[in-house]
């Protein structure tokens, strides 16, 4: 017998009626999971249930029948294509047959209603998924009565061992006990039958039963469909919490069933339905709605649309059916819930080791599993699973959290909750291969040994770290061990490792730190030195609740406090790793998870294009047709989408989901911030604290909108401060070494000055953060990611400079953007009191203003040639005859060059702004020099930009995919601001120096100057060709701005013409070097001469002669002696 087609899941059971000779195989029928399958399938492990995950995907049967009567029934728990029949023992399948499609087998659809053997034909009644008549256990008399009669369980107990009894039977008559309704507690049966099942059972009969029993709830919850009231659901779920109340049957399942991959968190994930229909969200929500809000294409502010009397009575209809969908999953999810206190109880334990200790175990092997194979994703736990056992978890822990507050004097309650650092770097807790903020672990543990020693009073026991890793420990670590006090003695011997952390895949941080020793003072005399003992961290496996809480001055997983954190407790210590469990949690896959939802957006867009479309049509009826056809496809999927997005909301981005994310960043914040005051020892924090603080805050901003707004959660304004603080300090903190997270920091602080509500909360940080900040964004950009610095500095300057005032590019407006949400798209936001340190900041430091002036200058001359070299081949490729497509990385490249060189022109026209004295005030060192590189790299970009019909303006009337923001406007506007700044708005003193400098440069031309207000253009190009012009941009730039660079261009052309009437210099008189300057430097001690700008920048580089290599000690002005 073979499935084929295999594309969702179903089970099988099949019962044999005939002779026993016309069969061959196992007296159990299971599916062949070894070799008799085809494509990617998942097999239970029971070998009874399959679900396939690839097209054409076909598996066998374990048994041949050659004879006789056979019969067998198959349990289809979801909807899809499959087929399912005999096959021949030859009978070979690929990915494109399976069963039926070849000659020697046949096989029946009942979704099609076909049987198939090569060709197809009509055959059977439509099949209907439905729930399956069960099956009812019958006792005779008092159920008490019967079991105490223990000879029964002779014969009744291997019974309980076959998956269909306990299936068909046991698990039914179970569930009919709890049809009654009630709380779970009001029906003991269920826990004096589980008592029974382990007083009078064998203990591996009790433990097989009770699996099988877990594994049928498990297949019956994931696979019943999905009703209304969410019955079956709530059913499953009422009878897994009665098994799990019974204390040594939870005990039982903690350790041996639950946690592995994708079994562990099925009972906490509500599913979506396929099928509105099925569902019933048809009659719950049988009004739909959809926001309609839409951006004003092209202009920053929003459209105001008001909101109709019918719209408004859709809308409150929809919201009703929405209420009455959530009230629903809350039951569902509060049942969840209770299930997970039952696994954290740690009350129980009489009986031995508490739940919650096992739970804890069990759990750190499930993050471990997942975070160790994310390149693997078929044994990963699914991200939809892990979003709802996360919010479950969330809701589990802060209940016990604020419970056990009462009973712990001085403690906090869960609103408070954070993680402290000292379970970062005592080793009591694992974190497997994943990255530190300081690198790998073996390298911090060596170079902060001392600082472990004085601030946490931990030691490093060199024959731990030899074993664990011999390459990692140097000589010196070891003669320093024999100078520690001799008080200090090693306790026990190495433990084993257990089995699960032994894979390949872990680096040799995870072995680090799984053995290292550590020792902390545990006797607390007063006036007394600390007294180090060195202690050897077990594996996870191995712990006990006093090594997790501590006892008699241990302090379990806290050992190691620095002297920065507080000395008061926080809560039960198990809490802590729980929760430290849930925030790499998150980091795994939870918040890519969250993203999904956003696609729903596209058709809600489609259709009110068509309601723009269809007025326009109404003459041409067949275009009409068509589009009226499309409307209504789309109507019909958009309210499909509506009720599914009701249900997502409920099950995913309510506003409880909300707030379990915006208390997971606050942890997550208020945890950095007691990691950053441990000092060196920050370096031990995991960078996954850093990613869940920004990615939470991501997600609250951009994936609950627009039904849940961040700015109602409490605290709001408060926690954007405290993030953006983080942010300011650690994008450039030498503590973290780390390439990736480094990078996530920058881009993270680089979209949060791109809003005002967050940029504002960069303002309010305390003074000395924001100055550090700007100082360290003001460094010279060589060795470091220079692109996103000079991107949050012109997003500070976005608004104040020359026609920078508008979201997107002019020649843009009629193209909409992919993602309207981009940091890029957002309204000019300039902050004004940034600005303000950075001017102070570079007119106080003359050195650091130099080194970053000319490092953006350096940055600049590279970006605009790379840019240029890039379009030169664009062009010789769109010219060839074969017309050779352009590869799409390298115009991403080049427009990425255009972008630079645009941002790095924004960012001097911010300097020149606000500190012109750097380039005008010739008495700072540099000025002079920096001023002749400015005027030399404008005048290159505007005789590239502004010739006539040159390779800039063909390659930019090519629009090319993928070169749309490459334009004329942006670049010019730069380059005019920066002009007009030192040629207008400079005192007397400083536009002379600028326009002689600007003028006396070889590349300087008069046209192009012009050329910003179309004048002096030859009228050639064709009838369509149209010539830049400032004028053309009246909503883009100001009537003053207009008129500066009017006032500019005369006056340049004035001087243009004075410098023309003046007497030519002799060329004996102009530099050696350039040409382009007279003589005005002479060099010491060899009295070679040349310009002050060639030789300025020479030694910035090289301070050796140009013509005679000594070494230059000094260069004086030079002036040429009267009637020479």
């Amino acid at each position: 017998m073979v499935f084929d087609h295999v594309a969702y899941s179903l089970f099988a059971m099949f019962f044999f009626i005939g002779q026993v000779e016309g069969r061959l195989g196992p007296s159990t029928v299971v599916l062949d999971h070894t070799s008799g399958f085809e494509g990617l399938l998942f097999v239970d492990d029971d070998l009874l249930g399959v679900i396939g995950h690839s097209n054409f995907s076909s598996i066998r049967a374990t048994t041949c029948v050659f004879k006789g009567k056979w019969e067998y029934e198959v349990l289809i728990s979801s909807q899809g294509l499959m087929q399912i029949g005999w096959c021949t023992l030859n009978c070979r399948f690929n990915q494109e047959e399976g069963v039926g499609d070849t000659p020697d087998s046949y096989a029946y659809d009942g979704n099609r209603v076909r049987k198939w053997n090569v060709t197809t034909t009509n055959y059977g009644k439509e099949e209907k998924l439905t729930e399956k008549d069960s099956a009812s256990w019958q006792l005779q008399g008092e159920p008490t009565v019967l079991v105490t009669l223990a000879h029964i369980f002779n014969h009744f107990a291997p019974l309980m061992c076959k998956v269909y009894l306990v299936e068909d039977v046991l698990m039914n008559f179970l569930l009919s006990i709890l049809e009654g309704g009630g709380s779970v507690d009001e029906h003991p049966l269920i826990q004096q039958l589980l008592d029974l099942f382990w007083l009078l059972m064998e203990d591996f009969e009790a433990s097989e039963c009770l699996k099988q029993l877990m594994m049928s709830l498990l297949r019956a919850y994931r696979f019943s469909p999905i009703i209304p009231d969410l019955g079956f659901q709530i059913h499953y779920l009422r009878l897994t919490t009665a098994i799990l109340r019974h204390e040594k049957s939870r005990k039982y399942l903690l350790s041996n069933f639950t946690f592995d991959v994708l079994r562990s968190v099925v009972f906490f994930y509500i599913k979506t339905p396929l099928r509105v229909k099925e569902a019933g969200l048809e009659e719950l929500i049988p009004t739909t709605w959809w926001p309609t809000r839409l951006d004003k294409e092209g202009k920053d502010e929003k459209e105001q649309r008001h909101e109709s009397a019918e719209e408004r009575l859709r809308r409150r209809a929809y919201e009703r059916g929405c209420q009455r969908l959530k009230k629903r999953i809350e039951v569902v999810e509060e049942l969840q819930v209770q299930i997970l206190k039952l696994m954290l109880n740690n009350k129980d334990k009489a009986t031995g080791e508490a739940s919650r200790y096992i739970f804890l175990n069990k759990f750190r092997k499930f993050l471990q599993e997942n975070a160790s194979n994310r390149g693997n994703p078929t044994v990963l736990c699914p991200p939809e699973y892990m979003v709802c056992f996360l919010h479950r978890l969330i809701t589990a822990v802060r209940s016990y959290w604020d419970e056990g507050k009462p009973k712990i004097p001085g403690s906090i309650n869960s609103e408070e909750a954070y993680v402290p650092p000292q379970m970062f770097y005592n080793g009591k807790v694992d974190y497997f291969d994943l990255q530190r903020l300081g690198g790998l672990l073996s390298h911090i543990k060596k170079t902060l040994k001392d600082d472990l020693a004085t601030k946490a009073n931990i030691i490093i026991d060199p024959a731990e770290i030899q074993a664990a890793s011999m390459d990692d420990l140097d000589e010196d670590e070891e003669s320093g061990a024999g100078q520690r006090p001799s008080g200090a003695a090693a306790v026990g011997g190495a433990l084993a490792r257990p089995s699960w952390l032994s894979s390949p895949t872990l680096g040799r941080a995870n072995r680090f730190l799984s053995t290292a020793a550590v020792s902390l003072m545990t006797p607390r005399r007063p006036l007394a030195p600390p007294e180090k003992v060195k202690v050897r961290a077990l594996p996870v496996e191995q712990r006990t609740e006093e090594d997790i809480e501590g006892s008699h001055g241990n302090d379990g997983l806290l050992l190691g406090r620095p002297p920065e954190e507080p000395d008061q407790p926080i809560t039960e210590k198990s809490l802590l790793e729980i929760l430290d469990g849930i925030v790499m949690m998150y980091n795994l896959s939870v918040h890519q998870q969250l993203g999904k939802v956003r696609k729903l957006d596209l058709y809600g867009l489609k259709s009110r294009i068509s309601d723009r479309v269809l007025p326009w049509c109404v003459q041409r009826s067949d275009i009409l047709e068509e589009l009226e056809k499309s409307q209504r496809v789309f109507s019909e999927k958009l309210n499909h989408l509506s009720r599914r997005l009701a249900w997502i909301n409920a099950t995913i981005y309510s506003k409880e989901k909300m707030l379990d994310v915006y208390w997971l960043l606050r942890v997550c914040i208020r945890t950095i911030e007691h990691a950053d005051a441990a000092g060196s020892l920050f370096a031990f924090t995991p960078e996954f604290y850093l990613n869940v603080g920004m990615n939470s805050y991501s997600a609250l901003k951009n994936y609950f909108s627009p039904a849940h707004s961040m700015e109602e959660l409490p605290g709001y304004e408060d926690t954007l401060t405290q993030l953006a603080a983080i942010l300011a300090k650690q994008f450039a903190d030498p503590r973290i070494v780390g390439t990736d997270i480094k990078d996530s920091l920058m881009q993270a602080l680089a979209s949060y000055v791109c809003y005002p509500q967050s940029l504002r909360a960069v303002e309010r940080i305390p003074e000395e953060q924001r100055v550090a900040m700007m100082r360290n964004l003001l460094a010279p950009y060589e060795q470091r990611p220079w692109a996103q610095t000079n991107w949050i500095l012109v997003r500070l300057w976005r608004g104040c400079g020359f026609g920078y005032r508008y979201t997107r590019l002019p020649h843009l407006l009629k193209t909409k953007p992919e993602d309207a949400n981009l940091p890029s798209l957002q309204k000019p936001c300039p902050s004004l009191l940034l600005q303000k340190h950075m001017a102070e900041l570079l007119t106080q430091d003359k050195d650091m203003a130099a080194s970053f002036l000319n490092s953006v200058l350096n940055q600049l001359n590279w970006a605009f040639s790379e840019f240029i070299g890039m379009i030169q081949e664009i062009q010789q490729a769109a010219e060839r005859p074969e017309r050779n497509f352009v590869d799409t990385r390298q115009l991403k490249v080049c427009a990425t060059c255009f972008d630079l060189s645009v941002s790095l022109l924004r960012v001097l026209e911010m300097t020149v702004t606000l500190v012109p004295e750097i380039f005008l005030d010739w008495t700072r060192p540099s000025a002079e020099l920096l001023l002749r590189r400015l005027a030399q790299l404008l005048n290159q970009v505007l005789n590239r930009v502004t010739a006539e019909r040159n390779l800039f303006d063909r390659v930019v009337n090519l629009r090319l995919p993928g070169l749309e923001s490459v334009d004329h406007y942006p670049i010019l506007v730069a380059v005019t601001g920066i002009l007009v700044r030192v040629l207008v708005d400079s005192d007397r003193q400083g536009i002379a120096r600028a326009a002689a400098v600007l003028l006396s440069d070889p590349c300087f031309q008069l046209h192009s100057i012009q050329h910003l207000l179309g004048e002096g253009v030859a009228s050639g190009g064709g009838a369509n060709h149209k010539h830049f012009s400032l004028h053309a941009y009246a909503d883009y730039i100001s009537a003053e701005e207009e008129q500066k660079v009017e006032q500019m261009l005369a006056f340049l052309t004035e001087e243009s013409k004075q410098a023309a009437a003046t007497t030519p210099t002799s060329e004996d008189d102009l530099c050696p070097i350039c040409y382009a300057h007279s003589i005005s430097a002479v060099f010491k001690p060899c009295s070679h001469k040349s310009c002050k700008a060639c030789i300025n920048q020479h030694l910035m580089n090289n301070k050796d002669c140009f013509f005679c290599k000594a070494t230059i000690t000094g260069v004086e002005d030079y002036s040429k002696p009267t009637g020479s």
